[in-house]
């Protein structure tokens, strides 16, 4: 059993019981133990049969229990019971984006939903739109999901770049480590860091092919360990990643590099580029049509240099005019990870995170930042430990004396480090934000996000943004079109109108690094800078470990073709 199935069958039975009507803790515990699972690159039925499942992430003794069963058995048995008395058909249901839990009770115990079919029924008959708090825009929304489900029946076949990178980055190093490997790297839309992946592609050089595709297949992260050749294997991990290792002599590196690292539009563009000229490029090499001469490189510059470009960064292979300004020496020097100076969206244990103030000033210090904005979650966020005005005004004061006891500390780096007073604070259904202005004025950094009243109503939504955006006490939007990938799709706004109104009132925006976001967008951020909207590339850490997010921020940014000068927090704290 692969550690999807396992984690698809533990995400199943959250459902279940959220269906059931069971505690938030208990389907917390079900969905954060599904992610673990999902994620983890060991086999995990291996662990459930040696008793060392417990070492995974959020997996106690119950859930052992649960596990081994379904190893075992093929089953979980609380699924199985809940089965009985919860129609298969509205688990389908639930899937459909906004329509949560509560509403798919409603649905099955007011019309007589039982799955798919009767709810499109009843959608298309106008019967959901008569239940109290629904009404007819929720009814469209059911009708386009129906036709969503029915095209996608298996939910989507991409995983985000967190959930393949781990792994990719492990088996590259295991070519690397093998006495028949001369090179090996990481290619496809993992290296152009894009913010999904559909599979892994992996690029090695050797004189040793098949010997080496036979050990790579016998790495413990694998599950399917295909057929090795001298091009190389095929294979799957033990958590369903696709995996295609790619084998030539050292000298063709660079070619085949090239062509499995560019995205499809990049490469079709500069094949037809090049045909123009008189060559043909392929993962074999360059062919020169009036010679029939074959060049090979061991380096991708030399690929672009041959073909008249300058080398262009992996993140920039996306076919958006990359070509055209390698060509005219017109590419921008992309920020880096080391130029970030500090980060300006953190949580800590006053509201959702699980560290303390101290503790994460101190996991800031050790990355040798000058800066965090501790922005926690405002009174009205909807979500549990909310901050009141007089915690927020403490938090303020407790700040202060943190930052003085810095600057006495012996240690250059805690003399030379600044904790931000700050507030994530939410943006209400009518724009308004939940602090009075003489507080919100106190603070060093306002950051206003959307985290209630969805609505798929683009005037709404973007007049709501607008009023946050236009407020001369918000510095930064947090995560604009509330995405959450493979989970929830953006909601509608205006983009180029919120650009337009940031750019006029100088509100930055945010790239919130956190993997399962990653929003702004690739493209929406390079709107905004393009149109002189400051970013600030962010983590929105609720963890210590949580800062290693700004890997994905910069990852974002450089496919936006966003530089330091671009980034906020390129630069020192300036207030």
């Amino acid at each position: 059993m692969t550690n999807a199935e396992i984690a698809d069958a533990l995400d199943e039975l959250a459902v279940l019981y959220q269906l059931d009507g069971a505690d938030r803790y208990r389907i917390l515990a079900y969905v954060n133990s599904a992610r673990s699972v999902r994620s983890e690159p060991r086999s995990v039925e291996d662990l459930a049969i040696e008793g060392k499942v417990t070492e995974l992430d959020g997996v106690g003794k119950t859930l052992e229990e649960k596990i081994v069963a379904l190893v075992e058995t093929g089953e979980i048995p609380a699924a199985t019971k809940l089965k009985e008395k919860i129609p298969p058909g509205l688990i389908e249901i639930n899937r459909i984006p906004g329509l949560g839990p509560k509403t798919v009770r409603r649905l099955h115990e007011e019309l007589g939903v039982d799955g798919p079919a009767d709810l499109r029924k009843a959608a298309e008959a106008g019967k959901v739109q008569e239940l109290k708090g629904l009404g007819p825009k929720v009814e469209e929304n059911i009708l386009s999901g129906l036709d969503r489900l029915a095209e996608e029946p298996e939910g989507p076949s991409r995983l985000r770049l967190d959930e393949v990178l781990p792994v990719a980055r492990e088996l590259v190093e295991a070519l690397r480590a093998d006495p028949a490997c001369d090179r090996a790297e990481v290619a496809g839309s993992v290296r152009r860091m894009a913010d999904t992946c559909k599979d892994l592609d992996l690029i090695a050089t050797s004189d040793e092919p098949r010997a080496l595709a036979t050990r790579i297949a016998e790495h413990p992260l694998i599950g399917n360990r295909g057929n090795p050749s001298e091009k190389g294997v095929k294979l799957e991990t033990n958590s369903g990643v696709g995996v295609d290792v790619r084998i030539v002599p050292p000298d063709a590196f660079g070619n085949l590099l090239q062509h499995f690292t560019g995205s499809a539009a990049h490469n079709t563009e500069l094949r037809e580029t090049a045909v123009a000229e008189g060559l043909h490029v392929s993962e074999h090499g360059i062919t020169d049509d009036k010679t029939g001469e074959v060049e090979c490189f061991d380096s991708e510059q030399g690929v672009y240099e041959r073909l008249g470009y300058e080398y262009i960064e992996p993140e920039l292979r996306e076919g958006h005019g990359e070509l055209e300004a390698a060509r005219e020496g017109r590419l921008p020097k992309l920020v880096t990870r080391k130029m970030i100076k500090g980060d300006l969206h953190t949580h800590t244990t006053l509201s959702d995170g699980r560290a303390t103030l101290e503790e994460m000033a101190e996991a800031a210090i050790a990355l040798g930042y000058e800066y965090i904005a501790v922005t926690d979650h405002s009174a009205s966020h909807g979500f549990g430990n909310d901050v009141s005005p007089k915690e927020l005004e403490a938090r303020i004061a407790e700040i202060a004396e943190l930052n003085a006891k810095f600057r006495k500390s012996r240690s250059k780096a805690k003399k030379g480090f600044r904790l931000l007073a700050g507030s994530e604070v939410n943006i209400g259904v009518d724009g308004k934000l939940d602090y009075e202005e003489d507080l919100l004025d106190e603070l060093d950094w306002v950051i206003a996000s959307v985290h209630t009243s969805f609505r798929d109503d683009p005037d709404f939504m973007t007049g709501r943004l607008r009023e946050a955006i236009e407020n001369p006490l918000v510095d930064c939007i947090g995560h604009l079109t509330g995405r959450l990938l493979n989970q929830r799709d953006p909601y509608p706004v205006d983009i180029e109108a919120l650009v337009e109104a940031a750019a006029a009132s100088g509100t930055a925006m945010e790239i919130n690094g956190n993997p399962r976001r990653r929003d702004l967008s690739d493209v929406h951020a390079r709107l905004a800078a393009e149109a002189g909207v400051e970013i600030a590339l962010t983590t929105d850490a609720h963890d210590p470990a949580h800062f290693d997010y700004m890997e994905y921020a910069v990852a974002t940014a450089r496919r936006a073709w966003l530089g330091p000068k671009q980034v906020l927090n390129t630069r020192s704290w300036w207030k």
